[in-house]
């Protein structure tokens, strides 16, 4: 079918409506499950196992155990992806992921959660979403990148095998399917104890299928073009970065993936709020909470970068395909929110949650 929308129209046009379609899916079932790195977290941090963190688990086994059966079974072939057949940064995995860790408790919520948030009619989180763009983009070919580009030269890896963290220790296809059941029923088994709703459980494994669906739909695509098409999935650095310099910067940009991501999660949010009846407007309480949200997001635009995605990027779609610098930057992240967490939402500091309107707890 692909092959004859080729030749019928172009593939940047169906590459574009592609990502708006995966992301729309995404956006949809995020805000009905209530998808949220930081919060799962969050719970993690604090010993409580609560709905969040199965929502989570649910999520990442789903997008994990999918895409290693699609390999599997053939339907898919992920040793082209640039998480495994680039060059790739340790030291940069290791820095960006506590980084961006960091900055998702203080602002509230990951990249993909602010840019859902914001269309549920959060401010907040709007504005977070743009700083966290504008920071992403300096980082990558503004301002910030030389800063960057050294931090990544600290510690590099090559691509192809040694980047296929369960080549290193040497597993296979079965120990990958292996792995992913044990995370899915993990994720049941959390679950069972915070007793999540059938409504919940269901969205956070069609969230986490989303991310197959983009592996499974580059994949074809890149099979039915003539022309070099990258094989990719869900990301919200890049996108959002793309996104906000088509708005600001050019009034003819081409169309790809990851430019239907950002507005396809956006509409799939609204949709999903405005029929549950969820679209209110939220906003700052003083000028300490604004501070807390954009030293977040600006973390978190520096550290996506820097760490070669974000807590979806990296944390589930570079590590449904296993690759060494994703799980790393996952491993990162976890351990940010966690002490971040620890220290100012726990502890006695400036930005402290004590500090913050109680409003805030709902992002």
């Amino acid at each position: 079918m692909l092959t004859q929308l080729v030749d019928l129209l172009s593939e940047d046009l169906i590459s574009w409506v592609g990502g708006l379609l995966v992301g729309g899916l995404f956006g949809f079932f995020a805000q009905r499950s209530r998808f949220c790195l930081r919060a799962a977290a969050v719970e993690f941090s604090r010993r409580e196992g609560g709905a969040r963190l199965a929502v989570w688990l649910l999520t990442f086994a789903a997008a994990l155990l999918g895409t290693q059966v699609c390999v599997a079974l053939g339907w898919l072939d992920v040793s082209e992806a640039r998480q495994l057949a680039q060059q790739g940064s340790i030291s940069g995995a290791v820095i960006g992921g506590v980084m961006f860790g960091c900055g998702m408790i203080l602002s509230r919520g990951c990249a993909s959660r602010l840019l859902v948030l914001s269309a549920n009619g959060n401010l907040r989180a709007l504005l977070s979403g743009l700083v966290f763009a504008v920071t992403a983009q300096a980082a990558y070919r503004g301002s910030l990148s030389p800063a960057r580009e050294w931090l990544a030269n600290l510690w590099l890896v090559d691509g192809g095998p040694s980047r296929d963290i369960m080549s290193l220790v040497g597993g296979g296809t079965s120990e990958k399917l292996a792995f992913g059941a044990v995370w899915l029923l993990a994720g049941f088994v959390f679950a069972f104890r915070s007793r999540v709703s059938p409504v919940l459980l269901w969205s956070a494994l069609a969230t986490g299928v989303t991310v197959v669906a983009g592996w499974i739909f580059t994949y074809e695509l890149a099979r039915a073009s003539f022309a070099p098409v990258t094989l990719k999935s869900l990301t919200f650095s890049g996108p959002s970065a793309e996104v906000l310099m088509a708005v600001l910067n050019s009034p003819q940009v081409r169309l790809d993936f990851d430019l239907g991501i950002v507005p396809g999660v956006f509409l799939g949010s609204f949709l999903a709020a405005a029929g549950a009846r969820e679209l209110r407007l939220e906003g700052f309480s003083d000028g300490l909470g604004m501070r807390r949200y954009l030293v977040g997001a600006v973390l978190m635009g520096f550290g996506a970068m820097l760490a070669g995605g974000c807590a979806v990027g990296a944390g589930i779609t570079g590590a449904s395909v296993f690759a060494l610098t994703a799980w790393i930057v996952l491993g990162g992240m976890w351990l940010g929110a966690g002490l971040t967490d620890l220290l100012v939402d726990r502890g006695f500091t400036p930005l402290s949650r004590r500090a913050i309107d109680t409003s805030t707890k709902r992002a």
